[in-house]
């Protein structure tokens, strides 16, 4: 009698232990399809968002080069260089932080066309190149273009002390770009509204980055300041503990 009990027990405990293996594989299994379908709903959104990204961005570069057409001769190599950007490489799910720097800087030069010549614009750069993750794919096509551009728009160009501050820095495995310019409150707001380019850019950063970025804009004494960075050693080592 004894026997037979501890033969039920057996049997028993090993149904729950196969029961238990079995739940484990199930969840998995649903944790394994969870994150398919989450990584196809991030997909399908930064689709969506690219969509509306480009032909807007096309908008803002072709009103530039017809508003200024005396100009547009000298604009025609940066112009260029800026589409073959906008059509190849945004295209692509990564580009390098080289490649999205010198794209930025043709689309300043465009922008350029914009402002009189006396206006005081300031681009920058601080690079160190020899870090390794400074010419790799990580960085997301464009992710700069709104901050440069929300600068020219609500740059208030009418006053005496308007300027327009451009910072791209590469340090650290991090890439930054900080853009400062004096605005106009009424200007500004009027344009907030109509715009995609804010809420473009936060969303992506969040799908794509995560916790690896940190995006702070502010005004301070009628100056706006935005500063964005994204740390892709961070990203490079999650996407790769994440095996992807």
């Amino acid at each position: 009698m004894l026997l037979v009990i501890i033969l039920v027990f057996i049997g028993v405990l090993c149904y729950i232990v196969y029961r238990l293996i079995e739940s484990g594989k199930a969840k998995k299994s649903v944790e394994e399809k969870f994150d398919l379908l989450e990584m196809k709903v991030n997909n399908l959104q930064l689709e969506t968002l690219e969509s509306k990204l480009n032909p807007h961005l096309f908008k803002n570069i072709l009103n530039s080069i017809q508003s200024h057409a005396y100009q547009t001769y000298f604009a025609l190599d940066k112009l260029a260089n800026v589409l073959d950007y906008i059509l190849y490489e945004s295209q692509k799910k990564f580009v390098s932080p080289k490649e999205e720097i010198q794209f930025a800087l043709n689309l300043i030069e465009i922008n350029k066309i914009k402002v009189s010549p006396l206006f005081e614009l300031k681009v920058k750069t601080k690079i160190n190149e020899g870090e390794k993750l400074y010419e790799q794919n990580l960085l997301a096509p464009l992710i700069s273009i709104d901050l440069i551009e929300n600068a020219f728009k609500h740059a208030d160009l009418q006053s005496a002390d308007a300027f327009i501050s451009i910072l791209f820095e590469f340090k650290d495995n991090c890439f930054y770009l900080t853009v400062s310019n004096k605005i106009s409150e009424k200007k500004a707001l009027k344009k907030e509204r109509s715009g995609i380019g804010a809420t473009t850019l936060e969303q992506r950063l969040n799908i794509i980055y995560k916790n690896q970025f940190k995006l702070d804009k502010f005004v301070e004494n009628d100056i706006y300041i935005a500063h964005l960075k994204i740390n892709l050693l961070e990203y490079k080592n999650q996407m790769l503990t994440a095996g992807r």
